[in-house]
């Protein structure tokens, strides 16, 4: 495992995203957006998916340099098309368009058809709430991510479906990110790249059998994941399908989808300002109390207070700011293979470690 200073990982990720067809600014955004996710520790969503990114741009797959547009306008209910761009700008301009009409009617409910992925969930609920919004986010694939066995299944049938939700705290956003499924695909890739073993109860192989070795679950036939909580999971899985997929009109995910060929991402987003529903103060106060009362728990380990959505991710930034962002050697060998085949050079840390 090396490190890597967060500004040398985004320069090579700009130079990567630069050489794969995008615009100067896309470039940036996508670099900055999966640079943050690897400073918050949510690896799976991070500089790991870039060589993905690339290959799908080759393929057709992803289209570089193309921006939101409206399919359906009605005030507080917006309809976007991403025109399969990259999803961290298309959600960008979607969270942007979100504060607008908040602004303008109090709420708003933003749908995002036909995006490609939509990386961090997590960072579209915090730019809400650094808004002082409080927001909820539903997303699922069209048909290319189907990963996930139904409760009581053991093959595919659902995608790892995250929801998030955000609202401005006392101390820094509050945010909620979580998968519908037991675990993440990208955690599975990274625990693979880093040779590490599965928690056990969190995937099953081809043949509907829990496993714990990560190559095990792609190997022919594919294995599933688990939803988290059993039908809970699942339960709010298949609603993620109905409110990002089916209420978008960008589909719930189906083999038989017209767009089941590309990763394609659907998401619905509510945004409320709290302000708008008596006094802002007394909102900002009530949060502050909540937290104060969730902190002060009998902590379950001396000197661990219990942690409050989000804090975690602010830790681990702080610390991966300080010491640097840690690659395996897998993830390392990735990103090399995608720069010597784009043309870019590697950083020093890199360059020294292939």
């Amino acid at each position: 495992m090396m490190r890597i200073a967060a500004a040398a990982l985004h320069d090579l990720l700009v130079g990567l995203f630069r050489a794969g067809g995008s615009e100067a600014a896309e470039a940036e955004a996508v670099a900055a957006h999966l640079v943050e996710a690897n400073l918050v520790g949510h690896d799976s969503h991070s500089a790991i998916r870039a060589p993905k990114y690339l290959a799908w741009v080759a393929a057709g797959e992803l289209l570089p340099n193309r921006h939101a547009t409206i399919a359906i306008d009605a005030g507080p209910l917006l309809v976007l098309d991403g025109g399969f761009g990259y999803g961290q700008v298309i959600g960008a301009e979607a969270m942007a368009r979100a504060i607008e009409r908040v602004r303008a009617h109090g709420l708003a409910l933003i749908g995002i058809r036909n995006s490609g992925h939509l990386g961090r969930i997590g960072a579209w609920a915090e730019t809400l709430a650094e808004a002082g919004l409080v927001s909820v986010h539903f997303v699922n694939t069209s048909g290319y991510g189907i990963l996930v066995a139904p409760h009581g299944a053991t093959e595919r049938r659902l995608s790892a479906n995250p929801i998030a939700a955000g609202a401005p705290g006392p101390d820094g956003p509050i945010v909620l990110d979580i998968a519908t499924s037991a675990t993440a695909e990208g955690k599975i890739q990274v625990a693979r790249n880093k040779g590490e073993a599965l928690p056990p109860g969190l995937v099953l192989d081809g043949a509907g059998r829990p496993i714990t070795d990560p190559e095990a679950f792609y190997r022919d036939p594919p294995g599933a994941l688990l939803p988290f909580g059993g039908h809970r999971g699942s339960g709010l899985s298949v609603f993620c399908e109905i409110l990002a997929g089916s209420l978008t009109g960008g589909e719930s995910s189906h083999a038989a989808s017209p767009t089941a060929w590309r990763l394609v991402n659907n998401m619905l987003t509510l945004a409320v300002d709290p302000a708008r529903l008596g006094d802002g103060h007394a909102f900002a106060a009530d949060v502050a109390r909540l937290t104060d009362w969730v902190r002060s728990a009998r902590p379950a380990t001396p000197g661990q207070r219990p942690l409050l959505p989000g804090e975690i991710e602010r830790r681990t930034r702080a610390e991966r700011l300080r010491d640097g962002i840690p690659l395996d050697p897998a993830t390392v060998r990735q990103l090399a293979e995608a720069a010597a085949a784009h043309g870019v050079a590697l950083p020093g840390e890199l360059a020294e470690t292939v």
